[in-house]
């Protein structure tokens, strides 16, 4: 993997994990609104599911596979 490669992985990973904090944050204020759309709060804990698994993947490439 290359310098620039690892630096747009960093540059989406950053992006990825701010979104999921904020997605984070927009859940939790849901919960506690007077009557939460449940539907909404649903696709939103989907998408941040996603993220979760997109944000691992990312981490999966930058990290460099150690033989023990």
């Amino acid at each position: 993997m290359t310098d620039e490669d690892e630096g747009e992985l960093t540059a989406e990973l950053a992006k990825l994990q701010q979104e999921h904090r904020d997605l984070d944050a927009a859940i939790e204020a849901l919960h506690h609104s007077p009557a939460p759309d449940l539907l909404r709060l649903q696709r939103l804990k989907k998408r941040k599911l996603a993220l979760r698994d997109r944000i691992a993947f990312i981490e999966d490439q930058i990290t460099p596979d150690i033989i023990a």
